[in-house]
């Protein structure tokens, strides 16, 4: 007799049924990020060789300005002149740093809500 009771006990499915002790409730939820970025750009810049001249009242002896025989001179003498030269040899031109810092914050807050 023992064992069909202990038999039907473990044939027999269990059920439990669970009622919750709460009506209505709510949740918050809030949640902040942060974000720091150090950045450094460092920029090089580089060209060939350069050579011009530019001027008013003035005449250059040859094309090549850079050339030592190279002379100028005044085509209305006596008159105003302005005679501008530029030159450049080929290599860096230059050198550009540049640090910076990005800085983002944000925060979501969410809210749920819930009743029976």
């Amino acid at each position: 007799m023992k064992r069909l009771l202990v038999l039907l006990m473990l044939a027999s499915p269990a059920t439990a049924q669970v009622t919750p002790n709460f009506t209505q409730g709510s949740m918050q939820s809030t949640t902040t990020t942060t974000i720091d970025i150090d950045r450094t750009i460092a920029t090089n810049v580089y060209g060939g060789d350069y050579s011009s001249w530019s001027g008013t009242n003035i005449q250059a002896s040859g094309d090549n300005i850079a050339a030592t025989g190279t002379k100028f001179t005044l085509k209305t003498p006596g008159d105003q002149f302005q005679l501008e030269i530029v030159t450049r040899t080929a290599g860096k031109i230059q050198d550009s740093l540049v640090t910076e810092t990005i800085e983002q914050a944000s925060t979501t807050t969410s809210l749920s809500v819930f009743s029976q």
